[in-house]
């Protein structure tokens, strides 16, 4: 059943509030009154009504000050208000438009003038009452929306990187651990470089960029890159040119990801004293960002087990990376490495390589492959 539009009648004048009530009851409205501003404003705090129409003077707090306090408040400030009153001074005309008032009256009232105006001032309001409803269901249709959209950019963002890592294992295809091994990778830098101040745009490229840093390895032959003992010189040569391949697998791109990309694989193995490759940069003249992903790759291969190695205890990384500070590694990445040493331990345990797991799985395979084969010999 629809809702009768209400109206409250603010006279302190009981005949007044009778005689109006007389008037508008039979045009349907549901007519609530008050006799004073007080009232008026308690009437309101229940019913909300959809015109008011407000005597001048009142004992206590006038209508001028009602009106104000009505248009103060959001939940109030739309209702029209009609001021009834024996005052013709252009100037209390003028006081109560100031303070909100959307129309007049001139006591005594004319019935047919009342009930125009009533009439025009509920289609007002319901008109407000329309739009009001309106613009909210937009806010909330744009804010689910907006969610939306967001949740969908994580879970593309989310792709995104999963697909960055299984590209780049192409890259260490031989080395078991390789995916949690980009991972932690990925997740130190990011780190350390949130814990540098640098801005969440670029904290997210580097999550996104570094895992890249090897993809060179590509072009490096097996039997260096799994050899179980030090590499000799000519080994060694051959084995320093895939930061150079990886810039070169990566160069000429347009996408801003692809080019910080190119940049952490050329430059995350020079060393802040000059002494790193491919180009031997020297202090500041590395970019940032390769600096800070060298820190996370030394750190992630000394605690790792390697072809040539087994991992070393937190606690020799750890003093091998403090060794290296000014000489291998940019003083400043260092300091925020061990700033956020607990986030990054917590990282490496978070990104573990499961060997009981990755070995199920091989079994897994194994026997898959042995169902098949011997379905096929029947």
């Amino acid at each position: 059943m629809e809702r009768k539009p209400s109206i409250l009648v603010v006279d302190d004048d009981d005949r007044n509030l009778r005689l109006i009530k007389a008037m508008l009851l039979p045009m349907g409205y549901e007519v609530s009154t008050a006799c004073d501003g007080a009232q008026a404003l308690e009437v309101v705090e229940k019913i909300l009504p959809d015109v008011i129409l407000l005597d001048v003077m009142m004992p206590g707090m006038d209508g001028f000050e009602v009106s104000a306090r009505l248009k103060e408040r959001e939940e109030t400030r739309l209702i029209p208000i009609v001021m009834v009153t024996a005052l013709n001074e252009v100037k209390d005309r003028v006081k109560a438009m100031e303070v909100g008032v959307d129309d007049f009256l001139t006591k005594p009232v004319d019935k047919t003038e009342l009930r125009a105006r009533v009439r025009s001032l509920v289609k007002v309001k319901a008109y407000y009452d329309h739009m009001r409803t309106y613009q909210a269901e937009l806010e909330a249709e744009v804010t689910r929306r907006t969610q939306q959209l967001h949740q969908a950019l994580g879970r593309l963002k989310e792709a995104s990187l999963e697909t960055i890592y299984r590209l780049c294992r192409a890259a260490e295809y031989k080395d078991e651990d390789t995916s949690e091994h980009l991972q932690r990778i990925s997740h130190y830098a990011a780190a350390v470089a949130r814990r540098m101040g640098l801005a969440e745009a670029t904290v997210e490229a580097i999550l996104y960029a570094a895992p890249m840093h090897d993809v060179g390895k590509i072009g490096i032959p097996d039997y260096i890159l799994l050899k179980p003992g030090k590499l000799d010189p000519a080994e060694w040569e051959i084995m320093k040119q895939h930061a150079a391949i990886g810039a070169q697998i990566l160069e000429g791109s347009h996408a801003g990801l692809i080019r910080l990309a190119q940049v952490i694989a050329l430059t995350h193995h020079e060393k802040w004293d000059g002494s790193g490759y491919p180009q031997g940069l020297k202090g500041r003249s590395i970019p940032l960002a390769g600096r800070i992903t060298a820190i996370a790759d030394v750190f992630d291969a000394l605690t790792s087990k390697r072809p040539y190695k087994q991992p070393f205890s937190i606690e020799k990384s750890f003093t091998i990376l403090r060794e290296g500070r000014g000489l291998h590694f940019d003083p400043a990445v260092v300091d925020a490495f061990f700033a956020i040493e607990d986030e990054i331990l917590t990282i490496k345990e978070k990104y573990k390589f499961d060997h009981e797991a990755h070995k199920n799985g091989l079994h897994e395979i194994f026997r898959t492959n042995a169902d098949l084969l011997s379905g096929l010999k029947a």
